[in-house]
């Protein structure tokens, strides 16, 4: 394990797939508008394949967001997306629910550490997530698509957190699903934790630079918290 716990001093954590069960609700929307599938392929398991096909396009639409969002167009295709598209419209209006046990771990470790959230979610998603899981008296601070001029995987979201809680982004410690979370942790010169709880892949993880990777934030815990951490 290359993590160096000792200098940690606050974690940032991404939703989706990451503290939220969100991936799963796309994959039910993916399943649905191919089910028709099942009339040419009758023995075609509908969920594992929409599952394989949202993966398959996870890293060319994290490079596409990372696109639009240099060039300065990611308002425009928010925009459009909002309007044209029922489906996103549908994912973005469900209401979240945790990752299997993530609530008492995230609470559980926001009495050891400062905790954040990062997410490249609408400033409005990201409220409602913070609001309906109760988590408000544990957040320090969180960011969102909208926070600053760019979203992960830039650093500026890590960096902007690094500012409001007044530490060291390498005493930061990034947690997410995905290689844009893990990107986005190296380029602000933080430590990074990939789960396997969403999309991402453990190999793709590590080839993005991740310092360890967790099947879930749940393993998270009994990591940093059976640490021996220095008195104050």
């Amino acid at each position: 394990m290359s993590l160096n716990i000792s200098i940690i001093k606050a974690i940032c954590f991404d939703i989706d797939g990451t503290l939220a069960d969100t991936d799963n609700e796309v994959v039910e929307n993916v399943a649905k508008h191919l089910a028709f599938l099942k009339f040419v392929i009758p023995h075609l398991d509908l969920q594992k394949f929409s599952r394989k096909m949202v993966m398959l396009v996870e890293s060319p639409g994290n490079s596409f967001l990372y696109y639009i969002d240099r060039f300065g167009i990611d308002e425009t295709i928010n925009w459009l997306r909002k309007h044209l598209s029922p489906i996103g419209h549908k994912i973005n209006t469900h209401s979240p629910c945790w990752v299997e046990g993530a609530d008492v771990t995230f609470k559980k470790l926001a009495t050891t550490y400062p905790v954040a959230i990062v997410s490249a979610r609408s400033e409005q998603f990201t409220q409602e997530f913070i609001h309906q899981m109760g988590i408000i008296p544990y957040l320090c601070c969180y960011a969102s698509s909208a926070t600053c001029m760019h979203t992960k995987p830039y650093p500026d979201p890590i960096l902007w957190v690094s500012e409001q809680l007044k530490i060291r982004p390498e005493n930061i410690l990034i947690v997410g699903d995905t290689t844009v979370d893990i990107i986005a942790g190296k380029r602000a010169g933080a430590q990074t934790v990939g789960v396997l709880s969403g999309f991402g892949e453990k190999g793709e993880l590590l080839k993005s630079g991740a310092d360890l990777i967790l099947n879930d934030v749940n393993s998270l815990a009994s990591v940093l918290l059976n640490y021996p951490r220095p008195s104050p």
